[in-house]
């Protein structure tokens, strides 16, 4: 019987330019998706970076728009404390002026406490800065931001004295009085039955007008503060949106 053997297959060694040309194609291949990938998270980063931007333009509009309020707010109750302090120092027409007197006491001591808007911020704090690869950028939304803790250690200091004030009002005013002044929806209105104070005596009303100094004080150099925050504030708006080309919509 006869065999038939299969002919083995011979391969010749491929030419050494060969291997060079293959070397140099997965080469190219693993280089080109290298730097479409970096390509690719670089677009991705600078989209992230631009978002980040917009929002904290927001924010810091946001920021100029408490601010205006809670000044405007601020120099309306010290007026108010004010007049307040001018009747109690005034054995002449402090009772005359109850329904001042129990106004002013309601509502000029609030302490208006500034709401800043820091969610991009707070986000850029917790790994949004590395995409920030300019460090000018970077330091000009740190320096805006370092503002508030001078503002709240003012505020924190006005809280403590509205404290003493309440103590020593609650031996003044009466709670009745109060009371009256509360509307339905929770407003305060002024009076005109002109109520009594608890006690007139002069050392407890000069007390009182003591921390109404003190608080008035407290509230006028908060002011300086904010107006600097809305400064800083829209320069650091007109500096980002020069910086990435934003129109002043975005």
């Amino acid at each position: 019987m006869e065999v038939h053997h299969h002919p083995q297959l011979i391969h010749k060694p491929k030419p050494w330019k060969e291997y060079i040309l293959e070397y140099v194609m997965i080469f190219l291949a693993v280089t080109t998706g290298f730097f479409a990938e970096s390509l690719r998270e670089h677009i991705s980063d600078k989209e992230k970076e631009k978002n980040y931007i917009v929002s904290l333009i927001a924010d810091l509009k946001a920021d100029i728009k408490n601010a205006d309020a809670t000044i405007s707010e601020s120099k309306t109750l010290a007026l108010l404390l004010d007049s307040m302090f001018t009747v109690l120092n005034d054995p002449s027409q402090i009772k005359k002026q109850g329904d001042l007197i129990y106004y002013a006491g309601r509502l000029g001591p609030r302490i208006g406490i500034y709401v800043n808007n820091q969610r991009t911020f707070d986000q850029l704090n917790t790994g949004g800065f590395r995409l920030i690869q300019d460090i000018e950028t970077s330091n000009r939304i740190i320096d805006y931001y370092a503002l508030f803790p001078h503002l709240r250690l003012l505020e924190n200091g006005g809280l403590k004295e509205f404290e003493h004030y309440q103590s020593i009002a609650s031996n003044i005013l009466d709670p009745v009085a109060f009371h009256k002044q509360e509307t339905a929806t929770g407003t305060i209105v002024r009076g005109n039955d002109n109520p009594a104070l608890l006690t007139y005596d002069p050392k407890l009303l000069k007390q009182l007008e003591l921390y109404i100094v003190y608080m008035n004080g407290s509230r006028r150099s908060i002011i300086p503060d904010l107006e600097n925050i809305k400064k800083s504030s829209n320069e650091l708006i007109q500096f980002l949106q020069n910086k990435y080309h934003l129109e002043s919509g975005e």
